[in-house]
């Protein structure tokens, strides 16, 4: 029981200071928070089978509280958005080479006016 209670503290802690971080706008660092609570409450999860009744009535509303929490702050954080590349279109005067003087010589400095 020691162990499951010390885990959901520690996402409680992660969650705090996400909400930390949202209030300064470091919103990078809030996402880490929460994907560290979020990551700590899917392995509660996992070990809810194994648990005795004893440690489900303390684990199960403390997490579900520290989730609400996390979903709170969640949704203030922006969500990221990725760049999308697109193929370079094609410029044909960049292509062309630039107009020479008719009368120019081949690397022949052109006259300045």
């Amino acid at each position: 029981m020691d162990a499951n209670l010390k885990m959901l503290a520690g996402a409680s802690l992660d969650v705090t200071a996400a909400e930390e971080a949202a209030e300064a706008s470091a919103w990078t660092t809030a996402q880490e928070h929460l994907d560290a609570a979020a990551s700590a409450l899917a392995e509660l999860r996992g070990r809810w089978p194994e648990m005795v009744a004893a440690e489900r009535t303390i684990v199960g509303p403390s997490a579900r509280a520290v989730r609400e929490r996390l979903d709170a702050v969640q949704r203030r954080v922006p969500r990221r958005t990725a760049l999308v590349e697109v193929p370079a279109e094609n410029d044909p005067e960049h292509d062309a080479e630039p107009d020479a003087e008719p009368d120019a010589e081949p690397g022949a400095e052109p006259d300045a006016a």
